[in-house]
C-alpha cells in the first residue's frame, strides 16, 4: 500500500511516524499560505458570506457580523507568508518545511476521513482527521482562526482521536440518571424524543407502555443533554462511490453517552452506552470497516 512521505516534524530529524505525534500551531493565514504553497486545499470553506440585499434593507446579518469579525481578525494575524517565515517553517525561496508540508499532503489526500463537530455548553470544535496506509494527520480549532496541525504513525491515531473527544477541563460532572446501558426499540426513542420536543410529556408513558426505567431514562437524555459529538466517516477507495457512516454521543450530566443504532432480532434499536473519550476510536471502528467494505 503506497503511503505518503510525510516528511521529519519541524526541527525534528526522525522519521516521520517514528516516536510520538508531532504537533505545530497555525494561524488561518498560516494555515491558507501553507496550502496554496503545495497546492492543497483546505479541509473546510472559509466563511465569506455577504448578503448584500438583506443586509442593505434590515442591517447586518449574523452571517455577515461573523464574517467580517472573521475578516478583522485573520487581517490581525499579518502576512501568513510572512509568519511563516519568521517561524522558520518556510525558506527564502518559498519551500514549506517538509513535515508540515507532507501532513497537508496526506489531509489532502487520505484513504480514510473522519470529521469531528464537539459541541459543550458554548464550546465547539472541530477536526479533521485523515489516514493512509502507516500515516494520519489532524487538523483541529476551536475558533477558525488558530489550528493544531498534527502527524503522526497509524498506530497513535486511537489516542489522537480520543483528544477530540476530552472535555474542556472547567466541564463539571454531576449524578446522571440516563443509565449506563440501555436498549431501547428506535421507533419508542424517536417517538418519545419528538413528544417532548413540542411539549407533549404526557404521551411518554403511553409511548413507552409504562415501561419507568425506558421513560424516566430518555426523558433524562432529552433534559441532561448539553453537549454532543457527530463524526462523519468516509473512505476515498472508490472515490466514484464515496460511502459515509456516521456516528454519534451525547454529553449528560457524568459524561458521554454513545447513541448507535442497530438491528437486533429483526427490529431497529437504539443503544446507549457510556463511553470515555480513549473509547471513540472503538466505537468509530465498525463504521469504519463498514464503508471500506
Amino acid at each position: 500500500m503506497t503511503t505518503i512521505d510525510l516528511g521529519p516534524a519541524p526541527s525534528a530529524p526522525t522519521e516521520p511516524w517514528a516516536g510520538v505525534p508531532r504537533r505545530v500551531g497555525l494561524t488561518l493565514p498560516e494555515l491558507t499560505h501553507a496550502c496554496e504553497t503545495i497546492g492543497a486545499p483546505l479541509p473546510f470553506e472559509v466563511s465569506t458570506h455577504r448578503d448584500g440585499g438583506l443586509d442593505a434593507r434590515l442591517g447586518h446579518s449574523r452571517a455577515a457580523a461573523e464574517a467580517d469579525a472573521l475578516a478583522r481578525a485573520v487581517t490581525g494575524f499579518g502576512d501568513g507568508a510572512a509568519s511563516l517565515r519568521r517561524r522558520d517553517l518556510l525558506d527564502a525561496e518559498g519551500t514549506l518545511d517538509a513535515g508540515i508540508a507532507g501532513a497537508l499532503g496526506l489531509l489532502a489526500t487520505p484513504e480514510f476521513v473522519v470529521d469531528l463537530d464537539v459541541v459543550v455548553d458554548d464550546w465547539r470544535g472541530h477536526a479533521w482527521h485523515r489516514q493512509k496506509g502507516d500515516a494520519a494527520a489532524s487538523l483541529a480549532t476551536v475558533d477558525g482562526l488558530v489550528f493544531e496541525l498534527s502527524w503522526y504513525p497509524s498506530a497513535a491515531w486511537a489516542a489522537e482521536l480520543g483528544r477530540t473527544a476530552t472535555l474542556p477541563g472547567e466541564t463539571t460532572r454531576t449524578t446522571s440518571s440516563v443509565p449506563e446501558q440501555l436498549e431501547v426499540p428506535f421507533a419508542v426513542a424517536d417517538a418519545v424524543f419528538e413528544a417532548l420536543r413540542t411539549g407533549r410529556g404526557d404521551l411518554v408513558p403511553v409511548l413507552t407502555e409504562g415501561d419507568v426505567v425506558v421513560a424516566s431514562a430518555l426523558e433524562a437524555l432529552s433534559t441532561e443533554t448539553h453537549g454532543r459529538l457527530r463524526a462523519v466517516v468516509a473512505t476515498t477507495v472508490d472515490p466514484e462511490n464515496p460511502l459515509i457512516g456516521t456516528v454519534s454521543w451525547s454529553l449528560v450530566n457524568d459524561g458521554w453517552r454513545s447513541m448507535r443504532t442497530e438491528s437486533l432480532d429483526g427490529e431497529l434499536t437504539l443503544l446507549i452506552t457510556s463511553v470515555e473519550p480513549s473509547e471513540l476510536a472503538a466505537d468509530l471502528a465498525p463504521v469504519l470497516a463498514e464503508v471500506a467494505r
